[in-house]
């Protein structure tokens, strides 16, 4: 029997909302399980957390992150670093002096920036944007989500974007029409495996907040449930969504995410210009713990 450090945390949490729920195993070393061990202990947890992140220490300044949902590896999970990230850095004295740690992922090394300070947050640079032409027909974009041609946006693009996980883009025309989205798990799955896409991500600048910007849901039913209720590779690859298309016309966007009008998640999306002067979008919140224990594998 293996006993593994492990916590549940609920990333991009408020006292107004659940956050979205995150495995976090502490290793020695990224090689102490196996995948298909890790692949286990995600599976255990379906539907307890959506995904399972595993992170060992390289260096003072640099970690190793692996991520897994109950169906397959993950190449990026935006919510689970957050969780990670956060707990790791607020529980570390001497990490908690570092403005910057990097972690390295199935898509890079990437930067942390640690932000718990000033904003009791902490942000993650996402991995380079890739940009894909979008050749699915409207008509089976909307039978997919099982929504009326009226609620699409006609003055908006469509857009499928990468940046950490390949991401379809949908203009929703107001917060009543994302509300009451409410597609088939095994229609959607169908349709994002047909079209390699590994998440649904529709929005609508109609919020509840008017001290926010946009209101998103994220469905993921590639990865073993519906919907992502806060997601940090979505939200990148709609900071670059609005980037492309002019839209990102300050320094911080603040997003509202998930299918309850008054109890949504907050999620922070920055832009910032790194050395090579590219613009680089990065995704930021803050998390709850609410179990930290020990697991045991067999």
């Amino acid at each position: 029997m293996n006993k593994l450090q492990f916590k549940k945390i609920d990333a991009f949490a408020t006292k107004q909302s659940d956050g979205n729920p995150a495995g976090y195993i502490r290793l020695h070393s990224i090689l102490d399980l196996t995948e298909s061990e890790m692949q286990q202990i995600a599976k255990e947890l379906k539907g307890f957390v959506n995904e399972v992140g595993y992170i060992a220490q390289t260096s003072e300044t640099c970690f190793s992150l692996k991520f897994f949902s109950s169906e397959c590896e993950v190449e990026f999970c935006g919510h689970a670093t957050i969780a990670i990230m956060y707990d790791l850095i607020n529980n570390n004295d001497k990490i908690k002096k570092l403005e910057t740690v990097e972690i390295l992922t199935n898509r890079g090394v990437l930067q942390v920036e640690n932000r718990i300070e000033s904003e009791d947050a902490v942000y993650i640079m996402s991995p380079n944007p890739i940009f894909f032409p979008l050749t699915i027909r409207t008509e089976e974009i909307r039978n997919a989500l099982g929504i009326e041609a009226s609620l699409i946006k006609s003055d908006e693009p469509l857009s499928i974007i990468n940046a950490g996980l390949t991401t379809l883009i949908v203009p929703i025309k107001s917060i009543d029409a994302i509300l009451q989205i409410s597609p088939d798990i095994e229609d959607l799955k169908a349709f994002c495996i047909q079209y390699d896409i590994d998440i649904v991500e529709v929005f609508t600048s109609d919020v509840v907040d008017c001290n926010n910007d946009y209101r998103v849901r994220v469905f993921a039913p590639k990865f073993g449930y519906l919907e992502d209720p806060a997601t940090g590779s979505g939200n990148s690859a709609l900071g670059y969504y609005f980037i492309k298309n002019n839209r990102f016309n300050r320094e911080k966007i603040i997003v509202e995410q998930n299918g309850n009008k008054n109890r949504f998640n907050i999620i922070n999306i920055r832009k910032k210009t790194d050395n090579e002067n590219n613009t680089k979008v990065l995704f930021g919140g803050s998390a709850i713990t609410r179990i930290d224990g020990t697991y045991f594998l067999q």
